[in-house]
Order: structure tokens, then sequence, then C-alpha cells
């Protein structure tokens, strides 16, 4: 059964889609079965990833989640895309701002997406959900669906306000909606190395949320060739695979599947002390 992680950040242009692809496609690199879920209006992950016209998809995740809503049957390959590099999508497109209007007056509103992702997940070793830049009703399903979030930050600004909120949502949907959601870590960003600010930056973070929650190693550097990505359709380890950005990504796929090896061994390690 799939692990679902939410790439969330209610400002916009941090990196979440980047890393969306790089991390997804990094999984896959490493024989896991991943799907890619862009519950974002824009379709920037859609598109990111050569489907240039996402809003003339025949189906997409709005479609998907008008049956939920509607309690229709449905295939749960339906809408399904395959990219080259080894990851399927689940696409969005505009159509979703409609449905996150819908889903205000829709019973049980917060776990829509929550449906249509635990009729996928067996499918699937991970899910990614690319959030949209916002904490409106499709990124609470998403944090509802989700079994841990990565917070995605850019470097030269540091939003301690907005994180704060977004450390606040979280709780507040761990308490009400999802006991199980935990923050997987957060992710720097587009770092210039070569400024004093970055490193500044870097330090601010660590040092104020630290003891809080994780804060990834990996540092994702700023590059002009990860910003070509996007209109190229493939990930960095295509466009450069022997650059720092492609790198970093491997080195946070390896974190982020570090992660799910400790915590399993955590829980089995209480599992022999409990018998």
């Amino acid at each position: 059964m799939a692990k679902v992680i939410a790439l969330a950040n209610q400002k916009g242009g941090v990196g979440k889609t980047t890393t969306a692809v790089n991390l997804g496609i990094g999984l896959a690199t490493e024989g896991n079965r991943v799907l890619l879920l862009d519950a974002d209006a824009q379709g920037n992950l859609t598109d990111s990833l050569g489907f240039h016209e996402p809003d003339n998809l025949p189906v997409s995740l709005a479609t998907m989640l008008q049956k939920c809503m509607a309690e229709e049957a449905y295939d749960p390959e339906e809408g399904i895309l395959q990219h080259h590099e080894g990851v399927d999508l689940m696409p969005g497109n505009i159509e979703l701002s409609a449905v996150e209007v819908a889903l205000v007056n829709t019973m049980s509103r917060e776990t829509i997406l929550r449906g249509y992702v635990d009729s996928v997940k067996d499918n699937y070793d991970y899910i990614l959900i690319d959030c949209m830049p916002s904490m409106g009703m499709m990124t609470i399903n998403a944090l509802a669906a989700a079994d841990s979030v990565i917070i995605p930050v850019q470097a030269h600004y540091l939003p301690a306000k907005g994180m704060t909120q977004l450390l606040q949502t979280v709780a507040r949907v761990r308490r009400q909606i999802n006991k199980k959601l935990v923050v997987e870590g957060v992710l720097l960003t587009m770092v210039d190395s070569r400024t004093n600010f970055a490193k500044d930056i870097s330090f601010v973070l660590r040092r104020d949320y630290g003891d809080k929650l994780r804060v990834f190693q990996t540092e994702i550097p700023l590059s002009i060739r990860a910003a070509e990505t996007s209109a190229r359709g493939k990930s960095i380890y295509s466009h450069d695979p022997n650059g720092q950005v492609a790198k970093a990504y491997v080195s946070l796929t390896r974190e982020v599947q570090g992660i799910g090896s400790e915590r399993r061994q955590t829980r089995q390690h209480k599992a022999d002390h409990s018998r």
C-alpha cells in the first residue's frame, strides 16, 4: 500500500512542483511504483511532465473527484497517464477550481480526495500530491489524504509567519481529520550557496524549527537548469544528469526512503516490546 506524501506551502514559487517531479522520478528510479497527483488548478505538474495543454485533457483529477462526490462507480485506472521516466500521473487542470467551490457544500467535504486516493493506493508504493499555493479546500483534502507532508521553502525568503500558519493547519487537520498526518520535513530550495544570506536562512530555519520537526539535510541549489526542465517535460536527471540539482534530488530521494525505513523499524521495535 502506498505512502502518500503531500507537497504543500501556501506561498507559490517555492519549488513544490519541481520537487514533486524529481522526487517522484527519483523514487521510481529506485524501483518504486509512483503516482504523481496534480491537485493544483494551474496544472503546473501536468505541464512539467510534458502534457502542455492540461485543460484539453478528457479526464483529470477534477473528473474523478466529481465522480467521488456523486458516488459514481469508476475504474481506478481511468485518466492516469504514463510518463516516459517511469511515473504515472493523474493530471490537474482549471476544472479543479470549480471542484473546490463545489466541495464547500459537499458531505464529508474534507475527505473526498482521500476516497479517490484510497481507491488507487494499492497499485503504488508512493503517491505524491502537488498542492495548490493556498490553504483552501483542495489543500485540506490533500492533507486529509496524506500520511505526511513535505514543506518546500525558498532559501532567499524565509516565510516564518507562513510556516507557522501552515504548521497550525497541519496540526488542526491532524486533530480533527487525519490523526496519522506528520510533517515529513522542511526542504530548503533555490539555495544560492554563494551568498551569506542563504547560509543565514538555513541557519535560522534549523535553529527555529529543528527541534520541532525535521529539516532535510539535503538543500536544493538555485539553478537555471532546473527551471528549464518544466518547458521540456522531463526531470532534472534527464536534462542535466551530472549537475548539482540532480545530485541534490538523488540525495533527497534517499533521505525520504530512509525516513520510511526508520519509521518501519520504530513500529516493529514497539510491536516487539508490546508482546
